[in-house]
C-alpha cells in the first residue's frame, strides 16, 4: 500500500508544528526553577521514526537506540543534559554506539514506534511506562527494550550504564549484579557511614506488612538503604529532615530496610514471605536509597531509586496520598499539575 503521507512531508509537517508543541510544553513547568534548554542538537531533531532508526542500528552495527524523555522545567533533566550528556567522552560514546532521540513527555505530535505504528509521543511514553522525567529507554537491534533508567543519572553512573550495554553484560546479568561486580573489582565503598541511621518515623520489627486480604488504614513507604551509603545519609539530612516532608510521611506507615539483609523475615504487602535483600532484588532496584510506595490494598504505586530531593519527595508522597494514580495519573502529570498550581498561587499573591 502506498503511504498517503510521504515520510518527507510528515517530517516537514512535524517541524512546522514543533513551535506549537513547544508553546504547550512551556506551560508544563515542574519541580525546580531551573528549566532545561532542550535536548542536545546532535539528537534526532525531526520526525521520529523508531522503526527506521532500528534499521540504521542493524545496518551500522550499533548497540541500539537511546530515547531520552524529558519535560520542560525539569531540573533533573537539565542536570543530566548539562553534566552527563555534556561530558565530551560520554557524548562521543553515545554517538558511536547509539542512535539517540530526545522526546518531550507531554508532546501531542506523532511518531512511528518500533513496531511501525504511528502514535502520539505522549501515548508512546505512557505505553513504555515513562512516567517520570528524565527517563532513558534503550532498545536493542531486535526492537526489544533492553534497559530503562529513571531519574537523574550522574556522569559516573551514566558511564556505567553505557559500559553495561555496549559491553554486552546486559545479556548475562542484571544491572544491579553488574554494579556489584564492578564495585568488588574496584573495592569501592564508603566506610565513613558504617551504620544505618535511625528515625522515629520508621516502624520497628517484626515487619508484618501484609495488606491482603484485609487492606490497611494507611499507605506504605518502604525505604531500602545500606551501610556505607553516603547518598542515604544525604537523603536523611536534606530530605527526611524537612518538616513538610515529615508532615506528609506521618500519614504513611514508613519502613526502612537494609537492602543487604538476607536474614530478617518480612511479610510483604502481597502476603509473600521474604527478606529485605530478596525484596530489594525482586523490585529491580540497583542503588540506594530506593523508595517503594504501596497503597492500602498492597498494590505498588511508585518505585524510585534515582536521586530524590525535596520537591520530588513531596510530589511522590502527594500522588499517593491524593490517590491520583487511581485515575491513571503518572508521576510527571501530577508533578506538572502541582507546579501549575504553585505558579497560579504565586501570581495571585503578587
Amino acid at each position: 500500500m502506498i503511504d498517503p503521507i510521504p515520510t518527507m512531508f510528515r517530517r516537514f509537517l512535524f517541524l512546522a508544528l514543533l513551535s506549537v508543541g513547544l508553546c504547550h510544553a512551556a506551560l508544563a513547568g515542574i519541580e525546580g526553577s531551573t528549566r532545561h534548554v532542550g535536548h542536545p542538537d546532535w539528537m534526532t531533531p525531526a520526525f521520529v521514526d523508531l522503526a527506521s532508526d532500528l534499521e540504521t542500528v542493524r545496518s551500522d552495527g550499533k548497540t541500539g537506540v537511546m530515547i531520552l524523555f524529558t519535560t520542560q522545567g525539569c531540573s533533573y533533566c537539565a542536570e543530566f543534559i548539562k553534566r552527563s550528556l555534556g561530558d565530551p567522552v560520554l557524548r562521543q560514546r553515545v554517538q558511536d554506539n547509539f542512535v539517540s532521540i530526545g522526546l518531550e513527555l507531554f508532546d501531542d505530535n506523532f511518531m512511528t514506534d518500533h513496531h511501525g505504528n504511528e502514535v502520539p509521543i505522549k501515548q508512546f511514553a505512557e505505553q513504555q511506562k515513562a512516567g517520570m522525567a528524565p527517563t532513558l529507554l534503550f532498545y536493542g537491534p531486535d526492537e526489544d527494550l533492553i534497559f530503562r533508567a529513571v531519574g537523574y543519572q550522574s556522569p559516573q553512573r551514566f558511564g556505567a550504564i553505557l559500559d553495561y550495554l555496549v559491553g554486552g553484560s546486559h545479556r548475562q546479568m542484571t544491572f544491579r549484579d553488574y554494579l556489584g561486580r564492578v564495585a568488588a573489582e574496584t573495592e569501592e565503598g564508603d566506610s565513613t557511614y558504617d551504620e544505618l541511621r535511625s528515625d522515629p518515623l520508621f516502624a520497628r520489627p517484626p515487619y508484618a506488612l501484609a495488606r491482603q486480604p484485609f487492606p490497611a488504614d494507611r499507605p506504605l513507604l518502604v525505604i531500602f538503604e545500606q551501610a556505607g551509603c553516603g547518598d542515604c545519609r544525604r537523603f536523611h539530612d536534606e530530605v527526611l529532615s524537612l518538616a513538610e516532608v515529615r508532615s506528609l510521611l506521618e500519614r504513611f506507615e514508613v519502613v526502612r530496610l537494609d537492602a543487604t539483609d538476607t536474614e530478617t523475615p518480612v511479610l510483604a504487602p502481597d502476603g509473600r514471605r521474604t527478606t529485605p535483600a530478596a525484596w530489594y532484588a525482586a523490585e529491580g532496584f540497583s542503588r540506594v536509597p530506593a523508595l517503594l510506595f504501596v497503597d492500602e490494598a498492597g498494590n505498588p504505586v511508585l518505585r524510585n531509586d534515582a536521586v530524590t530531593e525535596r520537591q520530588r519527595m513531596l510530589n511522590m508522597s502527594g500522588l499517593v496520598l491524593d490517590r491520583k494514580y487511581v485515575d491513571g495519573w503518572t508521576y510527571q502529570r501530577y508533578a506538572r499539575s502541582k507546579a501549575i498550581e504553585r505558579n497560579r498561587e504565586a501570581r495571585q499573591g503578587q
